[in-house]
């Protein structure tokens, strides 16, 4: 079984695109491909989900506890509590676990607010 060759007719609506042009589409459909996946990631996380990727992290059970507390308390979970720490630490120029401790002695969450544009909003 042999497939017709058929690349020119399926490529005749990009014939006439810029190289930019065609990069713009491609980031736009790469887009539309990865939108559905985040939105479910963002939906569907939980306490529980959250505290294991801290765990994996570094993080003893206490400690990712007492982070994911204060990323409900402030309508933070949609963002990811371990991109919450990670985003911190990169932002602050230190490293995960000194970001994610601060967080656990209820320092810094002002700033992971500001970085986050004030939660769920």
């Amino acid at each position: 079984m042999s497939r017709a060759d058929d690349f020119q007719d399926r490529r005749k609506h990009l014939a006439n695109l810029t190289e930019e042009e065609l990069e713009a589409r491609f980031w736009e459909l790469a887009g539309k491909i990865v939108d559905p996946i985040v939105e479910l990631a963002r939906k569907n996380t939980s306490p529980s989900i959250e505290r294991s990727v801290l765990l994996r992290m570094g993080f003893s059970s206490i400690e990712a506890k007492s982070i994911v507390d204060g990323a409900i308390d402030r309508g933070l979970m949609g963002k990811g509590v371990g991109h919450i720490v990670y985003k911190l630490a990169k932002e602050k120029n230190m490293n995960i676990r000194e970001a994610g401790l601060k967080l656990v002695n209820g320092e810094m969450w002002d700033d992971v607010v500001v970085l986050f544009k004030g939660g769920a909003n």
